[in-house]
């Protein structure tokens, strides 16, 4: 598979495009440690690559890879010539404008999608979705008895079901916003590579996170760990008063990204 997705973008790897160019990973891995040297890839709003690991499937040794976006690849790949190398790109940008509209399909409302057939099934998505928070909510309440029972749960749940749990709570925020929140306060590494929207060791130490590591097999026989934050019992308790507790505070200082 050329594209897959992480952290909700669409993106490919090191790897693939070594495969796929028939070039050795180490060499595409120099030509993208150069492009972030000379600061080319810096320039963009968005981080156009990511470090990463893989383990190989034979020694079974854990080595460097990068993830890539699409403007990330286009970068790259500008010095790659011949016939089927000019394929290749095309080939690769077809499969990335494919999943970019996929993942904007999911994360569109209803109303922005001009699809008549595609904005009535989100429509449709949108509707069971209320009503399957307004049911939680009933749930939930009192407030005071929900935090209480999280804060001895043994269950951890995803940053986007945390979102979730406070929009039930009043608190207007999806999970793009509330994950750059939790970076730009130091719950989570910002530091782009291999530990970006890992917890920090304070997070750790106070108990708000564990991480759920996933071995994931490519169609290519490599094997890459993702690193998934999940938020404690704790944390949730910790998040939902703290949001509650400074609701305007802190919803006049939420980072400028759409959800």
């Amino acid at each position: 598979m050329l594209i897959e997705t992480k952290n909700n973008q669409a993106v490919t790897t090191s790897l693939q495009v070594a495969k796929t160019f028939g070039k050795k990973n180490k060499h595409v891995l120099e030509s993208i440690d150069q492009l972030l040297k000379d600061g080319v890839a810096e320039k963009s709003a968005d981080p156009m690559f990511m470090e990463g690991t893989y383990k190989h499937p034979q020694n079974h040794q854990t080595y460097r890879m990068y993830y890539m976006n699409k403007d990330g690849f286009t970068l790259l790949a500008m010095g790659f010539t011949g016939k089927k190398a000019m394929q290749f790109k095309m080939e690769y940008i077809n499969a990335f404008n494919e999943m970019q509209d996929k993942l904007k399909s999911v994360n569109q409302d209803s109303y922005m999608i001009e699809d008549p057939v595609k904005r009535a099934e989100k429509w449709i998505a949108e509707q069971n979705e209320r009503k399957q928070l307004e049911a939680d909510n009933k749930k939930l309440k009192p407030k005071a008895l929900f935090a209480d029972a999280v804060s001895t749960s043994h269950s951890t749940i995803l940053v986007g079901e945390l979102a979730k749990l406070l929009k039930q709570n009043g608190i207007n925020i999806g999970q793009i916003r509330l994950f750059a929140w939790l970076r730009e306060n130091g719950y989570l590494i910002r530091r782009k590579g291999a530990d970006y929207n890992a917890p920090t060791q304070r997070s750790m130490e106070m108990k708000l996170f564990r991480t759920k590591e996933t071995t994931i097999n490519h169609s290519n026989g490599h094997v890459t760990v993702n690193k998934t934050p999940k938020v404690t019992g704790k944390g949730q308790q910790y998040f939902i008063n703290k949001f509650m507790k400074n609701n305007d505070d802190i919803s006049n200082n939420l980072p400028g990204v759409l959800d």
